[in-house]
């Protein structure tokens, strides 16, 4: 199965579809005052871009979000598979695309907030193995058993990388 990862908007019904699995997925597993959701009219502005990730078929079987906070600073939200594909590195994808527009514009570091529990073990796997690291709270959410902060610096690209 091949995957190809699009910018796309946010307002489509089969991206509408995933939001809602998302939702539906995060929403036991925390107080609602502690699933910081966007809505997919709220990823409908100048600051946030959209990535879908689609089948052979076309259909969207993945998202994820990057939002930029100025200075620098570029927030990853809505990460999410469908269940049918996890393990067939769809979120790498995502997330190695995500990490491409961060660094082309000019984010120098990309920061996250997740759920915490079984639930969010796969996540975890993810950002660590991409090099995200654990940290304090971030932007404005507040500390809370409910949430895990990650963040990682950006190299602009070359050999720096080599050297870290």
């Amino acid at each position: 199965m091949a995957i190809t990862v699009f910018v796309e908007t946010a307002l489509q019904e089969d991206v509408r579809d995933l939001v809602a699995a998302l939702n539906e997925h995060i929403e036991p597993l925390a107080p609602a005052e502690f699933n910081f959701c966007m809505t997919v009219e709220d990823m409908d502005d100048d600051t946030t871009t959209v990535f879908v990730a689609r089948d052979d078929d076309n259909k969207a079987v993945g998202i994820g979000a990057l939002k930029d906070h100025g200075d620098g600073v570029g927030e990853i939200k809505r990460m999410f598979t469908r269940p049918e594909v996890r393990g067939k590195r769809v979120g790498v994808r995502l997330l190695n695309a995500i990490q491409d527009k961060a660094r082309v514009s000019g984010h120098k570091r990309l920061v996250l907030e997740t759920g915490t529990g079984d639930g969010y073990a796969g996540a975890y796997r993810l950002y660590e193995n991409a090099g995200f690291i654990k940290c304090g709270p971030v932007l404005d959410y507040p500390a809370s058993d409910y949430s895990a902060f990650f963040e990682k610096e950006l190299v602009m690209g070359g050999f720096e990388e080599l050297f870290r």
